[in-house]
Order: structure tokens, then sequence, then C-alpha cells
């Protein structure tokens, strides 16, 4: 039973390097090290590849629906709750400061139309995800979280600046990491190691 490694974002040239999009952008460095030629899969209506991560078979998929419809690629390849618990899901969240990453799993969608739309299509909140924040921070170091659906939207449509691509390069290397502890040394190991940086 291979692990389904999922990243979440929108089609289209409109939407690349833009915060909603983390999940893609944070794939692809994790495909390149673990998996084979991506490839369009007019079945899932995803880019799809294949893999190994130590001596277990990996999926790697970026829907080509739109956000609010990500469960669509997913739902024929999960259809119980045992290959959930080898779904892992990539994607942002402006209420985490750019730079750090949280493992969970069996949480509600926290409001993530992405992980909302995969809740209903699997029927299981049983599944791991990694989120990627992508908020500036405070003086503190906590998220500056814009608030009012107006502000979000524009927030999480726009394009990553110069200095947070940087950043956001360093997160998808250790988001990499993530994904292969999951795998050698399972969810809890990984969520004592990667949610305390």
């Amino acid at each position: 039973m291979s692990y389904i490694i999922v990243g979440l974002g929108n089609p289209g040239a409109e939407y690349e390097n833009t915060r909603h999009n983390t999940g893609r952008i944070i794939l692809e460095t994790v495909q390149k090290e673990f998996g084979d030629e991506v490839k369009l899969n007019k079945k899932l209506n995803a880019h799809v590849s294949t893999g190994k991560i130590g001596k277990e078979k990996a999926t790697f998929i970026a829907p080509d629906t739109f956000m609010n419809f990500s469960g669509r690629a997913i739902a024929p390849l999960v259809k119980s709750v045992k290959v959930a618990s080898r779904l892992v899901v990539i994607y942002d969240d402006f209420n985490l400061p750019l730079g750090k990453i949280r493992i969970s799993f069996n949480r509600s969608s926290g409001g993530h139309n992405g992980i909302e739309s995969i809740i209903k299509a699997v029927k299981t909140e049983a599944f791991l995800r990694i989120r990627i924040g992508t908020a500036p921070e405070n003086a503190k170091g906590n998220a500056k979280t814009p608030h009012g659906y107006e502000k979000i939207e524009k927030f999480i449509l726009g394009r990553f600046k110069e200095d947070e691509v940087k950043i956001l390069k360093k997160v998808a290397k250790t988001c990499s990491e993530a994904v292969e502890m999951i795998v050698r040394e399972g969810k809890d190991k990984a969520m004592s190691v990667f949610n305390g940086m």
C-alpha cells in the first residue's frame, strides 16, 4: 500500500508562487527527492509521480482542480480509513508564521477549503496534514494574521516576495525531511521532532 503525498493549490499560471499554492510549491521539492517523472493523470485530474521513500512506495499528487474541489483527485485512491492513514496533505496556513511547519493527524479542516474537500471526499479526518506557515511574524515571533474575508483572500492569493521565497526553499527541505520521517519512523516521532522547531 503506497503512501499518498498531496500538495494543495490552484492550477494555472496566475496562481503560481502565491501563498495559497504553498502545498504545490513544497510538493515539488519532496517529489524531486523521492519521485520520478511527473505526468498528467487525466482520470484523477492531477499531476502525479511515483517513487520510494526508504522501502515504502509513494505517490505524489498535485490536484489540477481548484482548491475547493481538491478531494476529487484524492477520492479514487483513498477508499478506506486504512488507506487514509497513509495520506499526507501539505498545505498553506496563514495562522502560522512563514518558516514554521506543523504536523497534525485526525483534526478538523480548520476552515481550509482544500482540507474540507478532502475530508468530505475520503469520509474521514484520520489522515496526516503538514501545515506550512505563510504569514509574516510580529515582534513576538507570532503570525501577523490577516482579518476579514477580503483581507484574507487578498493575502492568500498574493505572491511570495523574493526574500520569502528564500525562506520557503528552506522550509521545503525541512518538509521533505518531515515526510521521510513520517514514512520511516512514524507520525508520532515526526510530530515530536518537527512541531517543536
